[in-house]
């Protein structure tokens, strides 16, 4: 399914059959919106994580204790999207099937569509937690339905009504709030009430998606939607590792890092250093 990576996330370089969860990376954006460039964001974390230390003192573990395997970038076909869809879905499927976690990086966020069918089809019982700024719940946008607009409101297809819980939503069109507060739970602005949603599921499986521009731009500027109101760096940390530590999660990603809109490499750092403590949080 991959070929030998030879540049891996720090510490994540275990053989297949020792690895309880593998990293790959789905560097596509061809139906970015605003500004492109997300494509470049798995390889820069990827090259950047070498910035930070494997050991996290906010949970005491180290990364390199535990067995994870970087499995590098899919090779994806641009244009449009289902042909990127299907490879990222197999992917995901195949490492479900072989008792993996999969731990996708994007990309745009409409990579995640993949990974939750291939969840979806392997776990009925499916939930979705969603960190975003976007509420990505339009049916369409330009007239394209497969979209990094519309990337939630194709995952509520597979789940269906009450399974979706988005957080830090601040921006949308009228029509995607109405129709949110009919079909999802929304907790919009902020990272409220997130252990509460922990609480009601665990036990159940659960996809966790996280578009890092629910960040404000003060700490995240390198992504191509940005949008001012967001939350800080800590908050984002302790709910990501309480969703990561708290559930049964059989899936999950990281996406919309563009990393040449922020020629300091600050945004790269911060998505490095999440990817780290989600981790470590997964090492249950």
């Amino acid at each position: 399914m991959w070929k030998p990576n030879v540049e891996t996330f720090l510490a994540c370089d275990a053989p297949y059959d020792e690895a309880r969860i593998v990293l790959f990376g789905a560097p596509y954006d061809s139906t970015t919106s605003f500004r492109p460039g997300t494509r470049f964001g798995p390889h820069a974390i990827r090259s950047e994580s070498f910035g930070l230390e494997s050991y996290s003192p906010y949970q005491d573990k180290d990364l390199a204790d535990y067995a994870v395997l970087d499995a590098g970038d899919l090779e994806l076909r641009f244009g449009g999207p289902d042909s990127a869809l299907s490879d990222i879905e197999d992917m995901a499927g195949a490492l479900l099937d072989g008792g993996k976690l999969p731990f996708l990086l994007g990309g745009e966020h409409l990579v995640t569509l993949g990974a939750v069918r291939a969840a979806a089809q392997r776990y009925p019982d499916l939930h979705i937690v969603h960190f975003d700024a976007h509420a990505d719940l339009r049916d369409d946008y330009l007239g394209e339905p497969l979209s990094h607009a519309c990337v939630i409101r194709r995952c509520w297809e597979l789940v269906g009504d009450g399974r979706i819980f988005q957080f830090g939503i601040r921006s949308g069109d009228r029509s995607e709030w109405a129709w949110g507060r009919e079909h999802v739970k929304m907790n919009p602005f902020t990272l409220d009430g997130v252990g509460q949603v922990v609480e009601q599921l665990r036990g159940k499986p659960v996809y966790f998606t996280l578009d890092l521009d629910v960040l404000d731009p003060s700490v995240f500027p390198g992504t191509g939607t940005p949008e001012p109101g967001g939350v800080s760096f800590d908050a984002l940390r302790q709910a990501a590792t309480q969703v990561c530590g708290g559930l049964d999660l059989v899936g999950c990603d990281v996406n919309e890092l563009s990393p040449h809109y922020d020629p300091s490499g600050a945004s790269t750092a911060v998505a490095c250093k999440i990817v780290r403590e989600m981790l470590l949080a997964l090492q249950k």
